[in-house]
Protein backbone atom coordinates (compact mmCIF):
# COMPACT_ATOMS: atom_id res chain seq x y z
CA UNK A 1 0.00 0.00 0.00
CA UNK A 2 1.41 3.33 -1.08
CA UNK A 3 2.16 6.18 1.67
CA UNK A 4 -0.82 8.66 1.58
CA UNK A 5 0.89 10.87 4.15
CA UNK A 6 0.60 13.84 1.38
CA UNK A 7 -2.09 12.78 -0.91
CA UNK A 8 -3.88 15.39 -2.10
CA UNK A 9 -6.47 13.81 -4.40
CA UNK A 10 -9.87 15.80 -3.76
CA UNK A 11 -8.00 18.75 -2.35
CA UNK A 12 -8.35 22.21 -4.07
CA UNK A 13 -5.65 24.69 -3.53
CA UNK A 14 -5.66 28.52 -4.88
CA UNK A 15 -2.42 29.72 -5.88
CA UNK A 16 -1.69 34.13 -6.54
CA UNK A 17 0.85 34.04 -8.75
CA UNK A 18 0.88 30.38 -9.23
CA UNK A 19 1.69 31.14 -13.48
CA UNK A 20 5.72 31.48 -13.05
CA UNK A 21 8.35 31.21 -10.59
CA UNK A 22 7.81 30.06 -7.16
CA UNK A 23 4.17 30.21 -7.21
CA UNK A 24 4.33 27.51 -10.30
CA UNK A 25 6.52 25.25 -8.35
CA UNK A 26 3.77 25.43 -5.57
CA UNK A 27 1.47 24.57 -8.43
CA UNK A 28 3.57 21.66 -9.76
CA UNK A 29 3.90 20.19 -6.47
CA UNK A 30 0.54 19.90 -5.93
CA UNK A 31 -0.79 18.93 -9.02
CA UNK A 32 1.84 15.94 -8.86
CA UNK A 33 1.07 15.12 -5.69
CA UNK A 34 -3.15 14.88 -6.94
CA UNK A 35 -4.37 18.11 -6.08
CA UNK A 36 -6.29 20.45 -7.83
CA UNK A 37 -5.00 23.83 -8.87
CA UNK A 38 -6.56 27.27 -9.50
CA UNK A 39 -4.20 29.78 -10.52
CA UNK A 40 -4.94 33.27 -10.07
CA UNK A 41 -2.70 36.10 -11.62
CA UNK A 42 -2.83 38.82 -14.43
CA UNK A 43 -1.00 37.41 -17.45
CA UNK A 44 -3.47 35.58 -19.63
CA UNK A 45 -0.64 34.03 -21.91
CA UNK A 46 1.06 32.95 -19.05
CA UNK A 47 -1.83 31.55 -17.61
CA UNK A 48 -2.61 29.18 -20.44
CA UNK A 49 1.03 27.75 -20.51
CA UNK A 50 1.15 27.13 -16.64
CA UNK A 51 -1.80 25.52 -17.47
CA UNK A 52 -0.67 23.31 -20.22
CA UNK A 53 2.30 22.51 -17.91
CA UNK A 54 0.02 20.94 -15.12
CA UNK A 55 -2.31 19.41 -17.33
CA UNK A 56 0.22 17.01 -17.68
CA UNK A 57 -0.87 15.49 -14.21
CA UNK A 58 -4.21 14.40 -14.58
CA UNK A 59 -5.53 16.69 -11.66
CA UNK A 60 -8.79 19.90 -12.58
CA UNK A 61 -6.43 22.78 -13.58
CA UNK A 62 -8.19 25.94 -14.17
CA UNK A 63 -6.66 29.95 -14.27
CA UNK A 64 -8.23 33.07 -13.35
CA UNK A 65 -7.51 36.65 -15.08
CA UNK A 66 -7.33 38.69 -11.76
CA UNK A 67 -5.60 41.90 -10.47
CA UNK A 68 -5.33 41.02 -6.62
CA UNK A 69 -4.96 44.71 -5.69
CA UNK A 70 -8.26 45.12 -6.43
CA UNK A 71 -10.73 44.09 -3.74
CA UNK A 72 -13.83 43.50 -6.09
CA UNK A 73 -11.92 41.39 -8.46
CA UNK A 74 -10.68 39.17 -5.63
CA UNK A 75 -13.76 38.50 -4.45
CA UNK A 76 -15.60 37.90 -7.32
CA UNK A 77 -12.82 35.41 -8.21
CA UNK A 78 -12.60 33.63 -5.51
CA UNK A 79 -16.26 33.32 -5.29
CA UNK A 80 -15.68 31.45 -8.83
CA UNK A 81 -13.38 29.17 -7.43
CA UNK A 82 -15.73 28.06 -5.14
CA UNK A 83 -18.14 27.55 -7.65
CA UNK A 84 -16.09 25.61 -9.96
CA UNK A 85 -14.68 23.79 -7.52
CA UNK A 86 -17.23 23.17 -4.46
CA UNK A 87 -14.15 23.84 -2.15
CA UNK A 88 -11.48 25.19 -1.27
CA UNK A 89 -8.50 23.53 0.77
CA UNK A 90 -5.69 25.60 0.61
CA UNK A 91 -4.35 28.89 0.03
CA UNK A 92 -0.86 29.96 -0.88
CA UNK A 93 -0.89 34.21 -1.16
CA UNK A 94 2.44 34.23 -3.41
CA UNK A 95 1.38 37.22 -6.35
CA UNK A 96 4.48 39.88 -5.61
CA UNK A 97 6.14 42.56 -6.71
CA UNK A 98 8.95 44.76 -6.20
CA UNK A 99 9.96 48.41 -7.76
CA UNK A 100 13.56 49.69 -6.64
CA UNK A 101 13.32 53.18 -6.42
CA UNK A 102 16.82 54.06 -5.31
CA UNK A 103 18.02 55.19 -1.91
CA UNK A 104 15.35 55.55 1.03
CA UNK A 105 15.36 59.31 1.00
CA UNK A 106 14.52 59.91 -2.98
CA UNK A 107 11.87 56.48 -3.15
CA UNK A 108 9.10 57.53 -5.13
CA UNK A 109 5.77 57.59 -3.02
CA UNK A 110 3.39 56.04 -5.63
CA UNK A 111 6.18 53.26 -5.96
CA UNK A 112 5.80 52.71 -2.37
CA UNK A 113 1.80 52.35 -2.58
CA UNK A 114 2.05 49.97 -5.76
CA UNK A 115 4.43 47.86 -4.21
CA UNK A 116 1.43 47.74 -0.44
CA UNK A 117 -1.58 47.12 -2.63
CA UNK A 118 0.18 43.71 -4.03
CA UNK A 119 2.22 42.43 -1.64
CA UNK A 120 -0.12 43.23 1.64
CA UNK A 121 -3.24 45.03 0.04
CA UNK A 122 -3.37 41.70 -2.55
CA UNK A 123 -2.97 39.58 0.37
CA UNK A 124 -5.13 40.42 2.64
CA UNK A 125 -7.80 40.63 0.07
CA UNK A 126 -7.20 36.69 -1.04
CA UNK A 127 -6.32 35.56 2.38
CA UNK A 128 -9.73 36.88 3.76
CA UNK A 129 -12.25 35.97 1.16
CA UNK A 130 -10.31 31.92 1.48
CA UNK A 131 -10.76 31.87 5.50
CA UNK A 132 -14.54 33.26 5.07
CA UNK A 133 -15.55 30.48 2.58
CA UNK A 134 -13.81 27.90 5.23
CA UNK A 135 -14.66 29.17 8.27
CA UNK A 136 -18.54 28.76 6.27
CA UNK A 137 -17.59 25.42 5.82
CA UNK A 138 -16.19 24.54 8.99
CA UNK A 139 -19.78 25.85 10.52
CA UNK A 140 -21.58 23.38 8.17
CA UNK A 141 -19.11 20.74 9.60
CA UNK A 142 -16.22 20.50 7.75
CA UNK A 143 -13.44 22.27 9.26
CA UNK A 144 -10.16 22.30 8.06
CA UNK A 145 -7.80 23.97 5.90
CA UNK A 146 -4.50 25.78 5.53
CA UNK A 147 -3.87 29.40 4.67
CA UNK A 148 -0.28 30.03 3.36
CA UNK A 149 1.36 33.43 3.05
CA UNK A 150 4.84 33.71 0.57
CA UNK A 151 7.14 36.62 2.03
CA UNK A 152 10.64 36.90 1.62
CA UNK A 153 13.83 37.33 3.90
CA UNK A 154 13.54 40.89 3.21
CA UNK A 155 10.83 40.91 5.50
CA UNK A 156 13.11 39.23 8.35
CA UNK A 157 16.49 40.88 7.73
CA UNK A 158 17.68 44.65 6.66
CA UNK A 159 17.70 45.51 3.17
CA UNK A 160 18.64 48.76 1.52
CA UNK A 161 16.29 50.02 -1.13
CA UNK A 162 13.75 48.32 -0.81
CA UNK A 163 12.06 49.15 2.09
CA UNK A 164 8.57 49.17 0.78
CA UNK A 165 9.28 45.45 -0.19
CA UNK A 166 10.52 44.63 3.22
CA UNK A 167 7.43 46.58 4.74
CA UNK A 168 5.20 44.15 2.63
CA UNK A 169 6.89 41.31 3.66
CA UNK A 170 7.09 41.51 7.25
CA UNK A 171 3.47 42.98 6.97
CA UNK A 172 2.75 39.40 5.72
CA UNK A 173 4.17 37.70 8.49
CA UNK A 174 2.61 39.55 11.31
CA UNK A 175 -1.31 38.67 9.29
CA UNK A 176 -0.66 35.55 9.31
CA UNK A 177 0.22 35.10 13.21
CA UNK A 178 -3.18 36.96 13.69
CA UNK A 179 -5.42 34.30 11.16
CA UNK A 180 -3.39 31.54 13.06
CA UNK A 181 -4.92 32.55 16.40
CA UNK A 182 -8.18 33.88 15.72
CA UNK A 183 -9.07 30.99 13.21
CA UNK A 184 -7.18 27.47 15.26
CA UNK A 185 -10.94 27.11 16.52
CA UNK A 186 -12.56 25.87 12.76
CA UNK A 187 -9.27 23.53 12.32
CA UNK A 188 -7.68 26.43 9.69
CA UNK A 189 -3.91 25.92 10.02
CA UNK A 190 -1.57 29.57 8.88
CA UNK A 191 1.98 29.39 8.52
CA UNK A 192 4.27 31.50 6.62
CA UNK A 193 6.68 30.80 3.48
CA UNK A 194 10.04 32.82 3.55
CA UNK A 195 12.12 32.42 -0.12
CA UNK A 196 15.68 33.63 -0.11
CA UNK A 197 17.83 34.21 -3.18
CA UNK A 198 15.41 32.34 -5.87
CA UNK A 199 16.31 32.16 -9.38
CA UNK A 200 12.92 33.81 -10.98
CA UNK A 201 11.74 36.60 -12.97
CA UNK A 202 12.30 39.03 -10.98
CA UNK A 203 15.94 38.06 -9.87
CA UNK A 204 16.79 38.39 -13.70
CA UNK A 205 18.89 41.16 -13.48
CA UNK A 206 21.06 39.86 -10.22
CA UNK A 207 21.33 36.23 -11.92
CA UNK A 208 23.39 38.33 -14.30
CA UNK A 209 25.50 40.16 -12.83
CA UNK A 210 28.95 38.67 -11.07
CA UNK A 211 29.18 40.89 -8.89
CA UNK A 212 26.33 39.84 -6.73
CA UNK A 213 27.18 36.24 -7.83
CA UNK A 214 30.27 36.91 -6.27
CA UNK A 215 29.17 39.29 -3.17
CA UNK A 216 26.41 36.87 -2.26
CA UNK A 217 24.94 33.81 -3.80
CA UNK A 218 28.95 32.90 -2.81
CA UNK A 219 27.49 33.19 0.98
CA UNK A 220 24.70 30.69 0.45
CA UNK A 221 26.06 27.56 2.21
CA UNK A 222 24.35 25.44 -0.23
CA UNK A 223 26.28 27.70 -3.12
CA UNK A 224 23.69 27.82 -5.58
CA UNK A 225 20.36 30.24 -6.49
CA UNK A 226 16.86 28.32 -5.21
CA UNK A 227 14.58 27.22 -8.25
CA UNK A 228 10.67 27.05 -7.80
CA UNK A 229 10.73 23.25 -7.20
CA UNK A 230 12.36 24.11 -4.30
CA UNK A 231 9.52 25.24 -3.22
CA UNK A 232 7.31 21.69 -4.04
CA UNK A 233 7.80 19.89 -1.28
CA UNK A 234 7.15 22.27 1.52
CA UNK A 235 3.85 22.99 -0.13
CA UNK A 236 2.24 19.66 -0.54
CA UNK A 237 2.88 19.21 3.30
CA UNK A 238 1.42 22.43 3.94
CA UNK A 239 -1.57 21.31 1.80
CA UNK A 240 -1.68 18.10 2.94
CA UNK A 241 -3.67 16.84 5.83
CA UNK A 242 0.02 15.78 7.61
CA UNK A 243 0.32 19.56 8.85
CA UNK A 244 -3.56 19.44 10.51
CA UNK A 245 -1.36 20.36 13.75
CA UNK A 246 1.24 22.77 12.35
CA UNK A 247 0.35 26.69 12.60
CA UNK A 248 1.90 29.58 13.39
CA UNK A 249 5.31 28.69 11.97
CA UNK A 250 7.69 30.20 9.48
CA UNK A 251 9.77 28.05 6.92
CA UNK A 252 12.37 29.16 5.62
CA UNK A 253 13.18 28.33 2.09
CA UNK A 254 16.96 30.10 1.30
CA UNK A 255 19.73 27.75 1.19
CA UNK A 256 21.04 28.15 4.79
CA UNK A 257 21.89 32.17 4.17
CA UNK A 258 20.27 33.82 7.10
CA UNK A 259 21.67 32.11 9.54
CA UNK A 260 25.02 31.90 7.58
Amino acid sequence: MGNKLFDLSKKVSVITGGNGGIGLGIAEGIASSGGDVAILARNEEKNQSAKELLDKFGTKILTYKVDISEESDVKNTIGKVVDDFGRIDSVFANAGINIYGGSFEDMDTNAYRKVLSVNLDGVFFTLRETCKHMVERAKNGDPGGSVVGVASLAGIEGAAKTQPYSASKGGVRAMIKGITVEHARYGIRANTIVPGWIATDMTNDSQNSEKFTNKVISRVPMRRWGEPKDFAGISVYLASDSSSYHSGDTFVVDGGYAIF
